[in-house]
């Protein structure tokens, strides 16, 4: 199975900041489309950990379209960056025995794009669009009667003397992403068989991810090592790989030759401002300012923006998700408010 790439996936965050943190699960530019990256991810089912349920689902699917010699039915994959979207198109490819290609909805501007690319497609082959809900309108209509009828009608001519015509496809399977599954239109994701959400990824299922990562780095880590980066990626497994090659590269410049143990991966992350709970420095320069500028508040997003010389809705999309996932902060109608939890990860006494 080959994984062919068609046109480069594009980052996208609010801000060219966001895109430098070690703890953004939006890929950095380095990581996209890169053989390292490549060389991490899981190739079957078996090998791929965590998401139980979905592994099941797709399992069954594989089997009968592959006994029945037919397509895939099209899957649409949703869930917050970083959870294996990308990674899971590429095993069912390798389950079906069939190439992977690999695209993004912004590099298919112009409607003869996907055309190009849909007459490409081989029998029963995989076609993956991440940020699916990001597709232009002309070439989400031309994906309808491609993935309902296998077909493409294209409109040849103008004026009085313009003609329809029908071009048939091949067999195939769509697998889309999205990281807003509510954008996507009625009728796009109306025509997916299979829809599944990923799940942040449980403690459990990070540890072993991370020790099979780090064998894959030859990068020798005790238990308690692999449990101290699963602890600090967000559960998400982009951010524990990442974590793992700034580990190895700690590791390399301090001549360090035996095995790496949680002391090593703390001062390692230290240097990157990642605590144990995986806060880093933009995350509690927000706690601090609304602690000790604003009791705590409830503050506006505006004047928290302002006061951190940041764009709101970097704050909004980037920073904050992660703070209201541990329940560190709350949003209220009246602005954002640490909580208790909040407070006594960074030392401060609780509030009744």
């Amino acid at each position: 199975m080959a994984i062919v790439s068609s046109g480069e996936i594009q980052a996208h965050s609010p801000s060219s900041k966001a895109r430098t943190r070690v703890v953004d699960a939006v890929p950095m530019k380095e990581e996209m489309n890169s053989s390292r990256e490549d060389g991490l991810r899981p190739r079957s089912l078996d090998d791929y950990i965590g998401q139980r349920e979905l592994k099941k689902v797709l399992d069954i699917a594989v089997k009968a379209a592959l006994g029945r010699g037919e397509a895939l039915d099209h899957v649409l994959l949703y869930g917050p960056p970083g959870l294996g979207k990308t990674t899971m198109a590429v095993v069912v490819a390798e389950e079906l025995g069939v190439k992977c290609r690999v695209t993004s909805a912004p590099a298919l501007e112009r409607p003869r794009d996907i055309v190009g690319l849909l007459l490409s497609l081989q029998p029963r082959e995989v076609l993956f669009i991440d940020e699916i809900h990001r597709l232009a309108r002309v070439t989400e209509e031309l994906l309808y009667p491609a993935m309902e009828d296998l077909r493409i009608d294209l409109t040849v001519g103008k004026g009085s003397t313009s003609r329809t015509r029908a071009l048939d496809l091949n067999p195939f399977t769509l697998v889309g992403a999205t990281t807003k599954a509510g954008s996507l239109s009625s009728p796009l994701r109306d025509r997916f068989g299979l829809t599944h959400r990923l799940d942040f990824y449980s403690l459990e299922d990070l540890q072993a991810i991370v020790k099979r990562a780090a064998d894959l780095l030859d990068l020798p880590l005790t238990q308690n090592a692999c449990k101290e980066v699963a602890g600090r990626c967000r559960g998400t497994p982009r951010i524990a790989n990442r974590l793992l090659r700034r580990i190895r590269d700690f590791a390399t410049v301090m001549g360090t030759d035996a095995v790496i143990n949680d002391q090593l991966v703390d001062e390692a992350l230290k240097l990157h401002s990642v605590d144990h709970r995986g806060l880093d420095g933009s995350d509690r320069r927000l706690l601090q300012m609304l602690l000790e500028e604003h009791g705590g508040g409830p503050v506006g997003l505006e004047t928290l923006a302002a006061g951190l010389g940041e764009d709101a809705a970097t704050l909004e999309a980037v920073v904050e998700p992660y703070l209201l996932q541990l329940g560190f902060l709350r949003r209220t109608p009246r602005g954002r408010l640490v909580t208790n939890a909040g407070r006594s990860h960074l030392g401060w006494p609780n509030v009744q």
